[in-house]
């Protein structure tokens, strides 16, 4: 075999394996979310290994607690932490920055529902780096009682997914609805496939259903249509994607099965549960995957 083909397989192999300068980080909590940031690891974002620390404590919110840490990093290297600090009675959700995910800011409160003063809560607000628009997107869920038709679900469990925009996280854009599918919804997460296409990972959150459709846009913001039937097993919800080329890797918590899935997809139409080729530790919960330089993951494990 010639030296120019050998090189060629070394450069594949290594593009495809430890050589790479990338690794994957999947934040995550244990029940009942009053201990803080866990984070877990994996080279191939298929088998992850808990580094079994909590690497911020929760400080704000009524309840002070960390649910559904979701986590983006910015152009400038900066990674931007949001997460549920209170079951109900809170307007708005935690937030804080870190520069290698050990040494973390002051945590601020963010507030977003206070124009709006009989929300009942705000629940797993989902970061989202908008590039085509060089700013940042939240997204979460609440109720506001008789806001919306009833349908099945209780007043104070009906619902709807909400809306801000941020270049610095010091101003915000006024809230907006952001997601209305005619049903309750929450755990709503935007991917990215090209420019003016986008998926929207999102959970129907009524009974009896409890599970896991897609909708589509050209527009990160939306509006997203064309919500898909389900693909999922009813009592599913936090999704988070991860991207690994042209196929799509769907981790979400089947707490119905008591059990974490994997789902594969190429076009979010057509999906293969690939969970037996996956590890996932015990009494993980509800996080964001993450790619991060393996400096990063090298200091994380130091400790």
């Amino acid at each position: 075999m010639s030296s120019f083909r050998l090189a060629i397989i070394s450069l594949v192999c290594c593009a495809l394996t430890s050589c790479s300068k990338y690794a994957y980080v999947f934040t995550s909590f244990h029940e009942p979310a009053n201990e803080g940031l866990r984070l877990l690891y994996a080279k191939d974002g298929l088998h992850w290994t808990d580094l079994n620390k909590v690497f911020l404590k929760p400080a704000v919110g009524t309840q002070k607690i960390m649910r559904d840490p979701s986590i983006v990093q910015g152009p400038d290297g900066t990674f931007h932490l949001v997460w549920t600090c209170s079951w109900k009675g809170d307007n708005g959700f935690g937030y804080a920055t870190s520069k290698d995910l050990k040494n973390w800011s002051e945590q601020k409160f963010i507030p977003v529902m206070q124009k709006e003063p009989t929300t009942v809560n705000v629940w797993a607000p989902e970061i989202f780096y908008d590039d085509e628009n060089s700013q940042f997107i939240i997204i979460w869920a609440s109720t506001i009682p008789f806001r919306f038709p009833k349908g099945i679900e209780e007043e104070d469990n009906n619902h709807r997914m909400y809306s801000i925009t941020t270049k610095d996280f010091k101003t915000f854009s006024d809230p907006k609805l952001f997601l209305d599918p005619g049903f309750s919804v929450i755990d709503a997460v935007i991917v990215k496939r090209a420019v003016k296409d986008y998926v929207l990972v999102l959970k129907d959150n009524t009974r009896p259903n409890r599970d896991l459709k897609v909708a589509f846009s050209e527009n990160a913001l939306g509006p997203y249509t064309n919500v898909s039937e389900s693909f999922s097993p009813k009592l599913t919800e936090g999704p988070t994607v991860l991207r690994q080329g042209n196929k799509y890797l769907i981790y979400y918590d089947a707490y119905g099965d008591k059990k974490y899935t994997t789902l594969k997809t190429y076009d979010f139409k057509n999906f293969e549960d690939i969970s037996s080729s996956i590890t996932i530790p015990e009494g993980h919960k509800h996080g964001t995957v993450i790619r991060v330089e393996k400096k990063i993951l090298r200091s994380l494990k130091k400790d």
